[in-house]
């Protein structure tokens, strides 16, 4: 499971510490130590991923040596007992690929320490824990001293503030569930102290590599003692009651395997003999929920606390329902009718979710398929409530799906985390004149559906949940959605409107109920499902596809998808490449992002990576880059709005011609260009393969597909981790 461990500290000469060491070391590289002469050479040490100098704007190029620059650091201290530098320590998730985790690590110190002018030294290792298992983390080195172009300048002192701090280790908990979140992994990390999660745990000491090497060699360790100590203590305190080890499992992890639960009892015990009751004593619990086996035969667990969580979600919804809201009017009726005349002709399913929706209760929810005009009904419904008096108020968990959302409807949205981020600061609470429109529902999870279905209903406002079941579900188990529309109904749009050709409608429809092959073989009939003998071929190919279609009709909207970010970021290269042999780029420049260094150049498409309001942007928001200049941007958004904005200021961009699905779930384009991998259920192909109005084409390598029915049973695979609708 991935661990929560951020700490910083100072490495001082009153300790005997050398900068100049502690960067030898933390990179595995032989350094020479200027004011000692000495030479520092640990290039023999194992288990360095990546190393890496990261410098801010404005700093001296000689710095990018990790000698000169350590040396400069020594030298420009003057007191024995000196602050020579910060060094930040966090783990990384142990279920990310090696290159992910690096990336991972590279962007958060690029946006939360470069951007702020520090000089950071980068070093990812990866150890072998205790438990045989690797276990991947990350140590930054941070210069104390503002930086100039002559070198270093005065320290500052707000770098050392306790706030900062903290919000350093919040940052570095959301950066991680966020890509988590996108990885697909049922798993996310918590920043607060286990006190403040409710788990009443003591916390453990992180033994270090001298401890253990002592440890090793017989020799006794306080540290190793210590936490050998803790760690029998949590094992009585978990002995005595073992649900609340259950609690700790699935507060960040909804399902898991045994595999998961031997390696958290194995933390929290010490010596085999407690790790055997422990193990026993849990397995044997009446708060553990046997849900099955997953499609790799693990068997799979749940807490009965996450079940009680469902169900305080499931009572919240049931008050809410019942409860009456302000009748719709006359007056609304006309403001109703005003817009369908405004937006043209709505389907009589529509028509019948938009009365369902302004129907009296403080809970309703429409189902539709992808593409059957949901945002759409959801504008005349807004007309009604705006007419009537109420604020309406939209989001989703993503922020591109809140921005198709705003545009689809015009209520102005926004994401859950920004607004839950608004409650807790005391802001922006839900009154009895609000209506909260959640679009893509069934990406939400349980315990946040419970948090805004409550925080509604301590407030009176009323709740529309829009979405469809069968699209990505909800990175949380348990599906709530779906138990919402189970338990109080919800109006139904089957009528595919997004499609202009009824066998690409009927396609929709069938991915929406299941029957993926039956969808797959109409557009390989099509000639839209094409094989190609390597991955790299089926990337040209569709590049190659999206260019002449953007060629014959410049004016379209296009997007190419996949699944994974690395497929996202070659198909982006392979376009860039392919435009700029078509004279259709000007000359790149170096932009430094917060994902690194990125070449842009006049004409680029470009997708901004953070909500920002000062802009009117969202994650996923696409635009045109039209100026590029020293310290500033220009981008011509699709809504015909010019931004232009300072690099430093805002540095959340990259390309934007490929985008991962999970990203475009709620978008749609006129063309679609899907790169299939093994990665890809039942849900991310119907996302993938109704994003489109006109076209969509689909090419895959026979190296991980040998034929069409293998494909096809591929895409048709639900999720492995599912489990909760089987608890009840």
């Amino acid at each position: 499971m991935a661990i929560y461990h951020f700490s910083a500290k100072i490495i001082s000469r009153s300790t005997g510490r050398s900068a100049v060491a502690a960067a030898a070391y933390r990179s595995a590289s032989r350094l020479f130590d200027e004011r000692t002469e000495r030479p520092c050479d640990y290039s023999r040490k194992s288990g360095v991923l990546h190393s890496e100098i990261l410098l801010p704007d404005g700093a001296p190029e000689r710095w990018s040596d990790r000698q000169a620059l350590w040396n400069e650091v020594e030298w420009g201290e003057k007191r024995k007992d000196a602050q020579l530098c910060r060094e930040i320590e966090f783990a990384l998730p142990g279920e990310m690929q090696p290159a992910d985790a690096v990336e991972l690590a590279r962007a958060f110190v690029q946006r939360e320490f470069v951007r702020r002018g520090m000089v950071a030294d980068l070093n990812v290792h990866s150890d072998v824990g205790h438990d045989g298992l690797p276990k991947p983390h990350a140590h930054v080195m941070l210069a104390l001293r503002e930086v100039g172009a002559d070198g270093f300048g005065a320290k500052a002192r707000d770098w050392n503030s306790t706030a900062l701090l903290e919000h350093w280790r919040e940052a570095w908990a959301e950066h991680v569930n966020a890509r988590l979140a996108e990885l697909d992994h049922d798993i996310r990390i918590d920043h607060r102290s286990l006190k403040d999660q409710g788990i009443e745990l003591e916390p453990q000491f992180k033994i270090g590599p001298a401890a253990a090497r002592s440890e090793a060699r017989g020799r006794a360790s306080e540290r190793a003692e210590q936490h050998r100590d803790i760690a029998r203590r949590n094992g009585e305190r978990l002995l005595r009651d073992p649900a609340a080890a259950l609690e700790a499992l699935t507060h960040t992890q909804e399902t898991f395997t045994r595999h998961d639960l031997a390696r958290f009892v194995f933390r929290h015990t010490d010596g085999k003999d407690q790790f055997d009751r422990l193990h026993a004593r849990i397995l044997a619990s009446p708060e553990l929920v046997p849900l099955g086996h997953d499609e790799r035969g693990r068997e799979r667990f749940t807490s009965r606390d996450l079940i009680r969580a469902q169900e305080a979600m499931l009572r919240a919804s049931d008050r809410l329902e019942s409860r009456s809201h302000h009748a719709i009017t006359e007056r609304s009726g006309r403001a109703a009718r005003a817009e369908m005349v405004a937006i043209g002709q709505l389907g009589d399913e529509q028509v019948l979710a938009v009365a369902h929706a302004l129907s009296a209760g403080c809970l309703a929810a429409v189902v539709g398929y992808a593409g059957t005009g949901k945002s759409t009904a959801l504008g005349v419904a807004r007309a009604a409530w705006e007419a009537e008096g109420y604020r309406v108020v939209g989001a989703a968990l993503s922020g591109i799906a809140a921005e198709n959302l705003e545009k689809g409807s015009g209520i102005p949205s926004r994401t859950l985390a920004s607004l839950e981020y608004a409650w807790a600061r005391d802001r922006d609470h839900l009154t009895r004149d609000d209506v909260l429109v959640i679009d893509e529902a069934g990406m939400v999870g349980t315990r946040q559906m419970r948090r805004i279905l409550e925080a509604a209903e301590r407030g009176g406002a009323k709740v529309v949940v829009v979405g469809d079941p069968e699209q990505l579900q909800a990175i949380e188990a348990g599906a709530p959605f779906r138990r919402l529309v189970e338990r109080h109904g919800a109006m139904e749009i089957t009528e595919v409107r997004r499609q202009r050709d009824e066998w690409q409608r009927a396609a929709t429809r069938e991915l929406a109920t299941g029957r993926t092959q039956a969808a797959i073989e109409r557009y390989d009939a099509a000639g839209a499902v094409h094989g190609h003998d390597t991955r790299d071929d089926a990337r040209r190919a569709l590049v190659a596809d999206w260019m002449a279609d953007q060629q014959r009709n410049p004016a379209a909207s296009q997007m190419l998808l996949a699944y994974t970010r690395a497929d996202v970021a070659e198909l982006n290269r392979l376009a860039r490449e392919m435009l700029r042999a078509a004279g259709r780029l000007g000359p790149d420049q170096a932009v430094e992002t917060t994902n690194g260094e990125r070449a842009f150049a006049v004409g680029d498409q470009v997708m901004f990576l953070r909500n920002e309001r000062s802009l009117g942007v969202k994650n996923g928001t696409l635009g045109t880059l039209t100026a590029l200049g020293r310290s500033g941007i220009e981008v011509r958004l699709g809504d015909g709005r010019n931004l232009r904005f300072d690099r430093k200021e805002y540095a959340d961009l990259t390309h934007g011609y490929a985008a991962t699905i999970h990203k475009m779930q709620g978008a749609t384009v006129d063309r679609a260009y899907v790169l299939a991998s093994r990665h890809m259920d039942r849900h991310a192909t119907y996302v993938a393969m109704s994003r489109h109005r006109d076209t969509t084409k689909l090419r895959y390598s026979r190296t991980e597909f040998a034929q069409m029915s293998v494909l096809t049973r591929s895409l048709l695979k639900g999720r492995a981790h599912r489990y909760l609708d089987r608890s009840r």
